[in-house]
């Protein structure tokens, strides 16, 4: 996706967009990406450090990103406060991007419990924060847009990923029941492949994290190819709704 469909195309200019996870990875880009479109950014994570450093680049760019927010999406108050503080600054969110997630995979019989908690409060409970939180001032604005990223992980299951698959397959369902319950609220899911992240940072056991590195992730994209991705499925015109794309690096087989 070039920019050819790009910034004079694309209807993001203006739009207040509130991201989270966006201190690294796929929510950095995206950043990056929309507010080079004209986006009025929200950025939300735990390193306010790294969003520090994010929000002056933007602004060095000419972007606006008026808003750093500390962010545990494990924490509901917390991703409440998030949307509220963006609310008060803009008076509306016209799109939400829930980016933050966590991929410690393992074997079942590794019984990694707290793992598969971890995985289950960011990814899946994350989501539903963040839908939680900007669903009033949506549906009494009768407008807005929900973007969750999930993966292919999502529609496929993969030995030492089955905590993992099934939190992305629960992101699915929830895009698309919420997509059906309202006839002005636009859903995507977004399922990115092998993309350049820390995802694999969270994998506790080396010699998987190794393999994972070395062999899954030998093709990857980089971060922007998602970002553009995003900015390409919330940039369409109000009537249109991208329900879901799947970005994968051309050479990935699964």
């Amino acid at each position: 996706m070039s920019d050819s469909l790009g910034s004079n195309t694309l209807d993001i200019a203006g739009k207040v967009i509130a991201i989270t996870g966006a201190s690294s990875g796929i929510g950095e880009a995206t950043a990056l990406r929309l507010a080079k479109h004209g986006a009025l950014l929200a950025l939300g994570a735990r390193r306010t450090d790294r969003l520090e450093a994010l929000a002056a680049r933007i602004r060095e760019a000419g972007g606006e990103a008026p808003l750093v927010h500390a962010l545990d999406v494990t924490r509901r108050e917390e991703v409440e406060a998030f949307v509220q503080a963006t609310l008060a600054r803009h008076g509306r969110i016209d799109v939400l991007v829930n980016n933050a997630g966590v991929m410690p995979l393992s074997r079942m019989a590794d019984l990694k419990v707290d793992e598969w908690e971890r995985m289950v409060d960011v990814n899946v409970k994350g989501v539903l924060f963040g839908i939680g939180a900007v669903l009033p001032s949506m549906n009494a604005q009768r407008s807005g847009h929900i973007v969750n990223v999930s993966s292919v992980a999502g529609r496929q299951v993969f030995a030492t990923a089955a905590v993992y698959c099934a939190t992305k397959f629960a992101v699915h369902a929830l895009s698309e029941g919420l997509r059906q319950e309202s006839p002005f609220l636009r859903v995507t899911t977004i399922a990115p492949g092998a993309v350049e992240s820390e995802l694999t940072s969270t994998i506790s056991d080396p010699a998987m994290k190794r393999e994972v590195d070395e062999v899954f992730r030998k093709e990857q994209l980089p971060a922007d190819a998602i970002a553009r991705a995003i900015a390409f499925a919330i940039g369409q015109p109000a009537d249109v709704d991208v329900n879901e794309l799947v970005v994968r690096p051309t050479a990935q087989p699964y």
